[in-house]
C-alpha cells in the first residue's frame, strides 16, 4: 500500500518484556537490530524463549560505547530504542537516557522495566512475579486461602510489551508534529496494577479488600472431565441450557430454576455437575455447550493447542512441515488480508555486525525549543483521529478508551434498547457493594468509557444505518468486538465499511477471530483463560488449572493493549484500509510461544508449578504474621541467593544453583518459617537491605493508600476511582478524562443538521472518491 513506512528499531534488552516488545515491531514489518554483548543476550540461554522472541530481528555485537558514539552510532539513524536497563544500570553502561535524548533528539526511547524509572524500586530488577505481586494482580489469582499466584507464561511482561509498542507509536505520532522524539516509560508493575482496576473500583465502593476466588468454588468452576478439565461458565438465565447439557434429572429438582434457591443449594448441584462432567470428554462437552449457547471452555494444554482445528484454520499454528527449531511455531496474534505465513527465524549472534551502515540522518523539523515544548505538551498524539466505537464490556471498549486517552475523538455508538452490557454490570460476588447503584450507572462502565462521546442509534432502522454510514465515510478507525456475524446483520461489517471508506482501519476483537470452525463460539474472559492454554500453566502443582477469575478477567485487559497498539501502528505506519482481525484466544496463546516450541522439539509438557519458573530459585510468594498478607521473592542469580542466606541463616550461602533447584521444597519451607514470624513490610525491608529481590504482594487497599499509583496515574481518583493510564509519556500528560457518556444523550432522532453540529467539529470533510 502506498504511503506505508517502516521504522528503524534498536533493541538493547535482556528481559522477556523488552525482547517481546522488539518481537512485536519485527512482526509488524519494522527493522529491529538486536544489540548484544560478545556472549549474547542472556535469553539465548533459554533456547525456545529466544526463538520465540528473537524471530525476525537482526543481531549485531556492539558495545554500549559504540552504540552511544554519536554520528556513527546505530542510534543516529534509528527511530526507536527499546531498553530494559534500570536507571543505574543504564548510566553505568553509558546509556543514560537523558543524555541519549539530548544527543539524539529525534529518537523515541521505550524504557520497559519492572518498577519504572523513579521511586525506591527503580533500580531493582524483577520479572512478572514481582511485578504482579507489587502491582497487586497476584492477590487476585489462586484459591482464597492459599498463596497468591503469578499467571503462567510471563503475562505482565508480554502485556507491557504491547504497551511499549503503543507508547512508541504515540511518540512517533508526536514526532511527526514536532520533529522531536520522546521517552515512553513502561513499568510492568504499573501495567499489572492497571489491569486489576476492577479491584480498585470495588474497594472504593465498599471498603472491602477484593481477593482471589479460585477455580474450585464460586459461581463458575473448573471441573474434571474424562480426559481433562472444563470450565462451567454460564449466566443465570442460561440454567435451562445447563440442565439440557448435563441431562441429569437431579438438576431439574424443584426450586433450582430460581437463582436464589440455586445459590442456597449450590454444593449439591455442583456435585451433580462434577459427576456428570467426569464421564464426558472435555472437548466434546465444550463443543456441545457452545452449541447450546453456553460460553464453556476446555483447559487446552500445548498439545491440544497445536492440534486445534480453529488455530490451524487461522494459520496461527504453523503446519509441521514449516516449523524450525530456531523459530516460533505460532504466528502473531493478528491476521491482515490473507498475508502469507512462514517460519521466521531468530538471528545468529552477530550476523549483522559487519554489515551495519550509517544512513543519512533524517532532517529534523526546525522549531524553537519553546515552540517545540508547547506543541509537545499541548497537542495529544492522536488529536484529529476519529474512532467509531462499537466495543462493549472490556476488550473493545477498553481499546477505544486507550485511544481516547491520548487524544482520539471516540464516538461510542449504542442501541438504546441493547446498550453496552457493562452499563448494568454487577461484579461476581459484589452484589452487596453495588446493590445501591442504578443499572444505568454501573461503576464498572465508567473506567472503560470515560473521555468518549455517545450516540444512540438503532441499526435495525434505515435511518440508523444511514447515520452510521455517514460517520464511517468520515472516520479513521472502527473498533468492534461483537460475536462473529453481528456486524453483517447491522450493516457495519468490514466489507461494507471498506466500500464506504477505503482508508478506514477496521479492528475486530472477536473471541476466536472472524473465521474458522469455532469463530461463532461465545466466551467470557474465563473461557479464554482456558482455551488459550493459560489456565493449563497457571495453578498449584498437580492440581486443577487456574483461571484469572471474573474479578480480573486477564484476557480482556491484555487484549485492549493489543488492539490499541495495532491501531496506533496502522495509523502511524500508514497502513490504511486494513482489517485487523485479532483473536482474543490467540493473543493470550501467543504469550506461551516458547512453551509451545519446547513441546514441539523436546516433548516436554508444561504444567502448573505454582510460582516456580525456569532460571530462578527461590521464586514464590510467602506468608507473613499478618493474616492474608504475603510477600514475593524472585532470586535469579547466585548473588541473590547469597544475600538471602545472610538474612535467613537456615539457608546455605555457598551451594551452587543445582543444590537450590534440587531442594526447592525445603528452601521454601525455611523461607516460609522466617517470613511467617514477621510483619510483611518489615520482612521485605530486611530482605531488600541485603539485596534480595523481594516485594509486598499488594492488595487494592495497599494501592489506595500508596500515593505512587496516583502520582504515576495508573489509577485516578476524580473523585471516584477510575482506571488510569498504563504508561508515562514524558512529552505528553493526558488530562483527566471527561465523564463517560450517558445512554441516550445524543439520540438517533436528531436530524442531519443537528448530527452535523454534534460531530462536525471533529470529523474532517469527506474526501472525494
Amino acid at each position: 500500500m502506498s504511503g506505508e513506512r517502516t521504522f528503524q528499531v534498536v533493541e538493547v534488552t535482556e528481559s522477556v518484556a523488552g525482547a517481546a516488545c522488539g518481537r512485536l515491531f519485527a512482526a509488524l514489518g519494522h527493522d529491529v537490530l538486536l544489540c548484544e554483548p560478545p556472549t549474547g543476550t542472556p535469553l539465548r540461554a533459554r533456547e525456545f524463549t529466544f526463538a520465540a522472541l528473537g524471530a525476525g530481528k537482526r543481531s549485531a555485537v556492539l558495545t554500549t560505547g559504540q552504540l552511544a558514539a554519536g554520528e556513527t552510532s546505530a542510534l543516529a539513524t534509528a527511530d526507536v530504542l527499546i531498553t530494559d536497563l534500570t536507571p543505574a544500570a543504564a548510566a553505568a553502561e553509558g546509556l543514560d537516557l537523558d543524555q541519549l535524548r539530548q544527543r539524539f533528539p529525534r529518537l523515541v526511547i521505550v524504557s520497559i522495566t519492572a518498577f519504572g524509572m523513579s521511586g525506591e524500586y527503580a533500580d531493582s530488577v524483577g520479572d512478572s512475579l514481582l511485578a504482579e505481586a507489587y502491582g497487586g494482580l497476584a492477590t487476585m489469582v489462586g484459591e482464597p486461602d492459599r498463596r497468591p499466584l503469578s499467571l503462567g507464561g510471563e503475562q505482565s511482561a508480554h502485556s507491557a510489551a504491547f504497551v511499549g509498542l503503543y507508547g512508541a507509536m504515540l511518540a512517533l505520532q508526536g514526532r511527526d508534529r514536532t520533529g522531536r522524539g520522546d521517552l515512553v516509560e513502561v513499568a510492568l508493575s504499573d501495567v499489572a496494577a492497571y489491569m486489576d482496576w476492577k479491584s480498585d473500583v470495588l474497594h472504593d465502593l465498599g471498603g472491602g479488600v477484593p481477593k482471589r476466588a479460585g477455580s474450585s468454588q464460586g459461581g463458575w468452576r473448573v471441573v474434571r472431565a474424562k480426559d481433562g478439565w472444563v470450565g462451567v461458565i454460564f449466566s443465570a438465565h442460561q440454567w435451562p441450557a445447563v440442565v439440557e447439557l448435563f441431562g441429569d434429572p437431579r438438576l431439574s429438582a424443584p426450586g433450582l430454576d430460581d437463582p436464589q434457591q440455586r445459590a442456597l443449594g449450590s454444593q449439591e448441584w455442583w456435585a451433580v455437575i462434577a459427576e456428570a462432567a467426569a464421564s464426558r470428554e472435555a472437548v466434546e462437552l465444550y463443543t456441545e455447550a457452545q452449541r447450546l449457547g453456553l460460553p464453556f471452555g476446555h483447559a487446552a494444554d500445548v498439545e491440544r493447542l497445536l492440534a486445534d482445528e480453529q488455530l490451524r484454520a487461522r494459520r496461527f499454528v504453523l503446519p509441521p512441515g514449516m516449523r524450525r527449531r530456531n523459530a516460533p511455531v505460532v504466528g502473531p496474534p493478528w491476521t491482515v488480508s490473507d498475508a502469507p505465513i512462514s517460519a521466521v527465524e531468530a538471528p545468529r549472534l552477530g550476523d549483522d555486525t559487519g554489515s551495519l551502515t550509517t544512513k543519512p540522518r533524517p532532517t529534523a523539523v526546525r522549531t524553537s525549543p519553546s515552540s517545540v515544548a508547547a506543541r509537545h505538551s499541548d497537542t495529544a498524539p492522536l488529536a484529529g483521529l476519529v474512532v467509531l466505537d462499537f466495543g462493549t464490556i472490556t476488550a473493545g471498549a477498553a481499546t477505544s478508551r486507550l485511544l481516547a486517552d491520548y487524544g482520539a475523538t471516540v464516538i461510542k455508538i449504542e442501541s438504546q434498547g441493547r446498550p453496552d452490557p457493562f452499563r448494568a454490570w454487577a461484579m461476581p460476588g459484589s452484589a452487596d457493594k453495588a446493590s445501591g447503584a442504578q443499572a444505568s450507572a454501573s461503576p464498572m462502565f465508567a473506567s472503560n468509557n470515560v473521555g468518549k462521546r455517545g450516540l444512540s442509534l438503532d441499526l435495525k432502522t434505515e435511518h440508523g444505518r444511514a447515520v452510521v454510514h455517514r460517520l464511517i465515510r468520515r472516520a479513521d478507525v472502527l473498533v468492534e468486538n461483537f460475536r462473529v456475524g453481528v456486524t453483517a446483520r447491522m450493516g457495519i461489517d468490514y466489507a461494507t465499511a471498506h466500500r464506504l471508506n477505503p482508508d478506514l482501519v477496521y479492528l475486530s476483537l472477536s473471541s476466536q477471530g472472524v473465521f474458522g470452525p469455532e469463530a461463532r463460539y461465545g466466551s467470557f474472559g474465563s473461557t479464554l483463560d482456558l482455551l488459550s492454554g493459560l489456565a493449563a500453566v497457571t495453578g498449584y502443582p498437580g492440581e486443577r488449572p487456574m483461571w484469572s477469575g471474573g474479578d480480573l478477567n486477564y484476557p480482556d485487559q491484555m487484549v485492549s493493549f493489543v488492539g490499541a497498539a495495532l491501531v496506533a501502528d496502522a495509523v502511524t505506519s500508514g497502513r490504511r484500509g486494513i482489517h485487523l482481525d485479532v483473536s482474543q484466544r490467540e493473543a493470550v496463546a501467543w504469550t506461551l510461544a516458547d512453551q509451545l516450541g519446547e513441546y514441539v522439539w523436546t516433548g516436554r509438557m508444561p504444567a502448573p508449578d505454582g510460582n516456580r519458573r525456569p532460571g530462578a530459585t527461590p521464586h514464590d510468594t510467602y506468608p507473613t504474621v499478618e493474616p492474608h498478607l504475603w510477600l514475593a521473592i524472585a532470586c535469579s542469580s547466585a548473588a541473590h541467593r547469597r544475600a538471602l542466606a545472610e538474612v535467613i541463616t537456615a539457608l546455605p550461602d555457598d551451594e551452587p544453583e543445582e543444590w537450590w533447584l534440587q531442594h526447592q521444597d525445603a528452601v521454601d519451607e525455611a523461607i516460609s518459617q522466617w517470613t511467617a514470624c514477621r510483619p510483611r513490610d518489615q520482612a521485605v525491608a530486611e530482605l531488600r537491605r541485603t539485596g534480595v529481590p523481594a516485594v509486598r504482594v499488594n492488595t487494592a487497599a495497599d494501592r489506595a493508600h500508596d500515593p505512587r499509583y496516583r502520582e504515576r496515574r495508573a489509577a485516578l481518583h476524580v473523585p471516584d476511582w477510575l482506571k488510569g493510564f498504563p504508561m508515562i509519556l514524558h512529552g505528553h500528560t493526558p488530562p483527566d478524562p471527561a465523564p463517560a457518556p450517558a445512554l441516550g444523550e445524543n439520540a438517533e432522532h436528531l436530524d442531519n443538521d443537528a448530527l452535523d453540529e454534534l460531530v462536525g467539529e471533529v470529523l474532517r470533510p469527506q474526501s472525494p472518491r
